[in-house]
């Protein structure tokens, strides 16, 4: 059986724990050595070095930031774009 937890933030957003067990002390180490050099704690660390081994090395707001402007560079067709919101949410209403 999987357990996992999660902590929650001032924001209310939901981070998900990870606990790694019997993990080798050069390893250890190596990473609370890593985390010392860039002033972080080991659980900064460890979340950097596993978004450069995901391919993940840019921060979630810098993927957001291009997600949206790859949203924002489709071409819309001019029939979609003629559609009235408005006339469409007033009329779902007043069934």
């Amino acid at each position: 059986m999987h357990t996992y937890g999660c902590i929650m933030y001032a924001r209310g957003e939901y981070m998900p724990l990870l606990q790694v067990r019997d993990c080798p002390e050069d390893i250890y180490k190596k990473v609370t050595i890593a985390a010392k050099r860039k002033n972080r704690t080991i659980g900064q660390q460890i979340v950097v070095l596993l978004e450069k081994g995901l391919g993940q090395e840019q921060p979630n707001i810098e993927r957001r930031k291009q997600v949206l402007e790859r949203i924002r560079a489709r071409k819309i067709a001019d029939d979609i774009k003629k559609v009235d919101a408005v006339a469409l949410v007033r009329e779902d209403r007043d069934r």
